[in-house]
């Protein structure tokens, strides 16, 4: 993009208000070094990844990067074995925790929100963490760039004696100011002289301390000496002070080298740290802006819906529709001085502009941008003196060199194009210039003065009119861009109401053309009619948004009444269900009773009682979810996929059968136990396969079984039934009633045999299962197992 259209447009004020968002110095050379781009697959991944910097923003409050300094002269100087200071790998180690810290953010934010961010993934995802980097250094080095006492044990030790030694002399510096010896002292106090502690004395008390004369003051009446008694501990003092500084530089040395393997690294995270915050830098200046994301045309079709100026007071910049490219390629913009013509220009550039830059836009949603390779302007007064050249002269040269240099690809604005010599002149030159930018192909807008323009807009395709309103009754421009009406003369009317004696106004209104007349008369009833449009699109517009109210009030009180009735109905199955989990403890307590009668010797039929259980579990109320019409068809899909060999819940009973065969009319054989009985598909439901098996696996499983014959189904079946019971450690009744279950449910899965665990103890346990196995029917034989006969080991018919 050429750098006059920069200048001309006020581009660089625009990256003048981005600045202040902007926390590393990476960040703003980026923004330094910004141009728009007319490559369209840039251009959307600049703004994509503003998009994805205002999710963030939207989300999170933005991103939260520190104040970060370059940091690719201090790799230079450790790629080449330098030391860096202090300050140097503070500023390192702020960068390295910053990149443990952004890429843990965008880690969690992915997860949390479920969003990729695919913009931004590509430069979170080159972070390198550090861990062991970053802590050594941030541990060393406090964020002013002083060596911390915790760099090494050895810094620590000399760092003690030093502050002890530091505490002797003053402690013993004070006994000579707060002692008799203070009478010789010009000021009880301690001061310093090259770099040892020190006491002012009278000139004439010298003798009395002894030691060293470091200073005396300009009068020679005091002398600053240091005591002989305090000499070797200030050489002491000394040699500390030289081991910590020789100790720090070691480490400093030692930290720039544990740098030197992963400085392109720690060069790139800072990089792309300073990218991050760029983005995130659009984002918020768009949200200052209260800015949107456009939507690019690669047919170049420009509609800038509610745009705005970017450098002018948001709350108080008149909002425009600027539209161009795709009925039309050429604005004729007409009317007064200081109307808005000009900023009308600027406008559609600057934010056409900001677009190729990846930013956000001041306009309403759904705006829509083009990509062009150039834009050129001729906008303001560029006359030279030096050059000798007349306003109109300059912007001839200015109109020549865009003549020269646009294509189909460029966007040419002209601000009062013919302006500054003859009126007739003027206007047949700026119709030409137009045609010849028209035949390019490329687009342009224009703003004149000349009524001849305002026919040439009317009568050329793919050119339209505008105007810039202004109101009579105030004498004021409004600032309204009116697309499709051309601009009128409202000097009469303007004289009249300034006070112009009627006489003359009426004289001129007969001097003047009478088809100019007619001209202005049917613009002020287009104006009029567009008014009276405007106003009803604004009724019909608060209407839509009270229907839309209604429309958002019944859908809210009908989720309530669903929401409502749904609740109503899993609280009443929850009562049945309590009633009949109730009955079903009764109900056990009965064929417990049953059981011992069976025991005694008095025959009760086994399907007698399974009977009995299946009506009981036939009254549970089945959840809600079972009536969804998705999931009957997924369960009448199943039951259409069940074949000999596949395992079934009988649901009337809730048991586990196996298929033996697949009769007609959708029935099935199913062997239950030792029961065999003929079910329709509603009345079984094909049970899946163990989670832990990976869909291949069950689907091969499933093909397997059901080639295999149904004995063998019957004992991969077995396999999932539990051949021990331990009952140690519970009381009599509830461990025969668990015993009881226990054999049934063995039984019905054609287990050969089990094993019961009741150990020892008072022994009645022991003999209740005894008891119970040689009154049941089902059992063959059984006795103790173990060596201290703690178990039971039955087997079956």
């Amino acid at each position: 993009m050429n750098k006059k259209i920069l200048d001309t447009l006020e581009y660089g004020a625009v990256k003048a208000q981005l600045k202040p968002y902007l926390a590393t110095e990476v960040g703003a050379k980026e923004l330094d070094k910004l141009m728009p781009t007319a490559d369209a697959s840039l251009m959307k991944r600049w703004l994509a990844e503003t998009a994805d910097a205002a999710k963030v923003l939207r989300w999170e409050g933005g991103l939260t990067i520190p104040k970060l300094a370059d940091v690719s002269e201090h790799m230079k100087r450790v790629n080449i074995d330098a030391a860096l200071s202090g300050t140097e790998l503070a500023q390192v180690g702020r960068v390295l925790f910053t990149t443990g810290q952004i890429r843990l953010f965008f880690e969690n934010l992915v997860t949390d929100r479920e969003d990729p961010m695919l913009a931004l993934r590509p430069y979170y995802e080159q972070l390198v963490t550090m861990p062991d980097v970053t802590k050594k250094i941030n541990v060393s080095i406090d964020g002013d760039g002083r060596v911390t006492d915790e760099a090494s044990p050895e810094l620590h030790r000399t760092r003690q004696s030093i502050s002890s030694t530091e505490n002797a002399i003053r402690q013993k510096m004070q006994d000579y100011t707060r002692g008799k010896s203070a009478q010789y002292l010009s000021d009880a106090i301690v001061t310093m002289r090259n770099d040892r502690y020190v006491i002012p004395v009278k000139a004439e008390y010298r003798s009395k301390f002894g030691g060293v004369v470091h200073d005396q003051s300009q009068t020679g009446q005091t002398l600053y000496v240091e005591p002989a008694d305090v000499v070797d501990m200030n050489n002491r003092l000394r040699e500390l002070i030289i081991r910590e500084r020789h100790q720090e530089a070691q480490i400093l040395e030692d930290l720039s080298a544990m740098l030197k393997p992963v400085a392109s690294d720690v060069q790139n995270n800072a990089d792309v740290l300073g990218h991050l915050d760029f983005v995130n830098a659009k984002a918020r200046y768009a949200v200052a802006l209260r800015a949107t994301e456009p939507e690019v045309s690669d047919n170049k079709h420009v509609r800038l819906l509610q745009a705005r100026h970017p450098l002018l007071d948001q709350t108080k910049a008149v909002a425009n529709d600027i539209i161009i490219g795709e009925d039309y390629q050429a604005i004729i913009i007409t009317g007064p001085n200081t109307g808005g013509k000009t900023i009308t220009l600027k406008t559609l550039g600057l934010l056409q502009l900001m677009a190729q830059s990846g930013m956000f836009l001041p306009t309403n949603e759904h705006t829509t941008v083009g990509i062009f390779k150039e834009i050129f302007a001729d906008i303001g007064d560029e006359q030279s003196i030096e050059q000798s050249l007349s306003t109109f002269s300059s912007h001839m040269v200015n109109i020549v060199d865009i003549l020269d240099d646009i294509d189909q690809d460029s966007l040419v604005l002209f601000d009062e194009l013919g302006a500054g010599t003859d009126p007739q002149e003027g206007a047949a030159l700026a119709m030409a210039i137009l045609d010849a930018v028209g035949e390019t192909g490329a687009f342009s807008v224009a703003t004149t003065h000349y009524p001849e323009l305002k026919v040439y807009g009317f009568n050329r395709t793919d050119t339209i009119n505008a105007s810039m309103e202004f109101d009579i009754d105030t004498l004021k421009p409004t600032y309204r861009f009116l697309l499709g009406i051309p601009g009128r003369s409202n000097a009469l009317e303007i004289s009249k109401r300034l006070g112009l004696r009627t006489d003359i106004v009426d004289n001129a209104e007969g001097m003047a053309n009478e088809d100019s007349q007619e001209l202005n008369d049917m613009i002020a009833d287009l104006v009029e009619r567009r008014n009276a449009v405007l106003d009803q699109q604004v009724q019909l517009s608060n209407q839509i948004l009270e229907n839309r109210k209604l429309k958002n009030e019944y859908d809210q009180k009908l989720d309530k009444l669903e929401t409502e009735q749904a609740r109503t109905i899993e609280q009443a199955k929850n009562e049945a269900n309590h009633i009949v989990a109730d009955s079903k403890k009764k109900a056990d307590r009965i064929i417990a009773d049953l059981r011992k009668m069976q025991r005694d010797g008095v025959q009760v039929k086994e399907n007698k009682l399974m009977d009995a259980k299946g009506e009981l579990n036939a009254m549970e109320q089945k959840p809600s979810a079972a009536n969804n019409r998705i999931l009957k068809k997924a369960k009448q899909a199943k039951h259409e996929t069940i074949e000999p060999g596949d395992t079934v819940l009988v649901n009337e009973y809730g048991q586990q059968g196996n298929v033996l065969r697949k009769l007609k009319n959708n029935q099935y054989e199913v062997q239950m136990g030792i029961l065999k009985m003929v079910l329709s598909a509603d009345e079984v439901t094909l049970q899946d396969a163990p989670a832990n098996v990976t869909n291949t696996q069950n689907k091969q499983k499933v093909t397997k079984k059901r080639k295999e014959n149904v004995s063998t189904n019957q004992a991969q079946n077995r396999m999932h039934a539990s051949a021990k019971l331990d009952l140690r450690g519970k009381r009599y009744d509830a461990a025969m009633g668990e015993l009881d279950r226990f054999i049934d449910q063995a039984m019905l899965n054609n287990l050969p045999s089990v094993e019961i665990i009741h150990g020892k103890g008072t022994g009645a346990i022991r003999k209740g299962v005894q008891e119970y196995l040689r009154s049941h029917r089902g059992v063959k034989s059984f006795n103790y197992t173990g060596p201290d006969q703690g178990a039971t080991y039955a087997e079956f018919n």
